[in-house]
């Protein structure tokens, strides 16, 4: 038996850049430890595995070493493989059910894809000894979002050149730890470190931007922002914040078509 598998950049505006997720397109759910097994085998920050439901999609999503609550990197990734390969109609809009972050909606406009994710509101949180060493920049302000601690720091020049001891942040009991701060040309930068959930540092996140839309929103009085994630890849993300919801807003480019032999 075969199934297809890609790999596709997300947020990304051209070929390698963004964050690469793989896409596994499954008729039926797959054993978890061989879903884990693919995963490892990909090696990207995220594989996501769709399964055509009634209604929608389910989705789920793995890192080399765990599975996560929500990703949005690769849920952008799977949305723009079922549409590009004609599996879903481009008119249509894509709902995926997901056991721990509820439906996520996706739609195409302009040829950008427009995800509907909860928003992750961030409340203030004692500092965690060690966290500002092992981040090796200031820390003006931390807080959780109930997945990731997120580190308000000086500028935007802490933010590009920070480099983390990740082995200190990997014994953090979090996802991973958002550092971020204001921009001359964004609205904001950040970059997002999760060695303890098996990526080092992550090329672009949706889900960060879930709690970053929010964040930035009541600091600057504005809804509708521009986010970019100051990673060596790097990528931009469109954020309009509505509430408890977040709208995230990206490109995918297929950059690998295979076929994984099971």
């Amino acid at each position: 038996m075969t199934c297809p598998i890609y790999v596709v950049d997300a947020f990304a505006s051209k070929p390698f850049t963004g964050n690469p997720a793989g896409v596994c397109l499954l008729d039926a759910p797959a054993d978890e430890s061989w879903m884990m097994s693919v995963a490892a085998e990909m090696k990207h920050a995220e594989t996501a595995f769709v399964v055509p439901l009634d209604f929608g999609y389910s989705i789920r999503w793995f890192t080399p070493t765990v599975e996560v609550a929500l990703c949005g990197h690769a849920t952008l990734a799977s949305a723009h493989i079922l549409w590009s390969t004609g599996r879903h109609p481009e008119s249509d809009s894509i709902v995926f059910h997901t056991e721990k972050s509820g439906e996520l909606i996706c739609h195409k406009i302009d040829g950008m894809i427009q995800m509907d994710f909860p928003a992750k509101e961030v409340s203030e949180a004692p500092t965690p000894t060690g966290l500002a060493s092992a981040l090796g920049v200031p820390v003006e302000w931390v807080g959780l979002n109930g997945m990731d601690y997120l580190v308000l720091t000086t500028d935007e020049d802490a933010v590009r050149n920070a480099i983390p001891n990740h082995t200190e942040l990997a014994k953090l009991p979090v996802r991973g730890v958002i550092i971020t701060a204001a921009s001359s040309e964004y609205d904001f930068v950040s970059r997002f470190f999760a060695p303890g959930s098996g990526v080092p540092e992550d090329s672009v996140t949706g889900s960060a931007h879930c709690a970053l839309g929010p964040f930035w929103a009541e600091r600057i009085g504005r809804t509708h922002l521009r986010g970019f994630q100051a990673s060596p890849r790097g990528g931009e993300v469109g954020v309009h914040v509505l509430g408890d919801r977040v709208l995230l807003l990206g490109k995918g480019i297929t950059v690998l078509t295979g076929e994984l032999t099971v």
